[in-house]
């Protein structure tokens, strides 16, 4: 059956029309847009994540992506700076706990792998060490953002490990810019790791024995 067609008075169009918010509204929550972004750049890394998988994940179209982001480039770049963002607060959080400087990194440890090993999906590790690391070498501003975003990382152990030197924990002799390297260290090694097959219970044993030596060598 065809319905007859009535058509609208032309007032009512009118106070229809009136009552229509201008402007297109936004369709999107950008923070949700971005965390969608930095999984698919975290599982496909950044030179295989295309354009259409980015519109895919964040429901976005490609006018509206560039006019919220930016291009590809800036996206990641913002996704890795929100990443950053995340771990270093963090990381204080963790690191913030009265007691022995070893319980407090095994808590960076712990977190850190609970990232790499996400439940129901592969081991991806850090979304920072095993995406940037691969552009850095072509692209400066991923370089750049790639070794601030480490050097921020140390500066959080070195103040952790200051922290224990004042309080008589570990000798007013030991260097601790060079222990929070080296607890750096410890870190990008379960993040790349992560990533070649070594398990999480494998990873945390490194984690312990490697921080175990490290600090008997800082108290000798």
């Amino acid at each position: 059956m065809v319905q007859k067609r009535v058509e609208p008075k032309r007032g009512h169009v009118t106070a229809s029309l009136a009552k229509r918010p201008r402007g297109r509204p936004r369709a999107y929550d950008p923070d949700v847009a971005l965390r969608r972004a930095l999984e698919t750049f975290w599982t496909k890394g950044y030179s295989r994540a295309s354009l259409d998988d980015l519109v895919i994940a964040t429901g976005m179209n490609r006018p509206s992506l560039y006019a919220a982001f930016g291009d590809k480039q800036a996206l990641y770049l913002s996704a890795l700076e929100n990443y950053w963002e995340q771990s270093l607060r963090l990381m204080r959080e963790l690191l913030s706990h009265d007691e022995p400087l070893s319980l407090a990194l095994m808590r960076v440890y712990d977190a850190a792998l609970s990232f790499y090993f996400p439940a129901n999906h592969p081991p991806r590790g850090c979304f920072g060490i095993n995406t940037a690391a691969v552009e850095s070498v072509v692209e400066p501003r991923i370089r750049a953002a790639l070794e601030g975003g480490l050097r921020k990382i140390d500066k959080e152990f070195e103040r952790r490990i200051a922290v224990s030197i004042s309080r008589g924990e570990l000798p007013g002799s030991v260097d601790p810019r060079a222990l929070a390297e080296i607890a750096s260290a410890i870190l990008h090694s379960l993040a790349i790791r992560a990533r070649c097959g070594a398990t999480r219970r494998e990873l945390r044993l490194l984690a312990e024995r490697a921080l175990a030596h490290s600090l008997q060598a800082a108290r000798a």
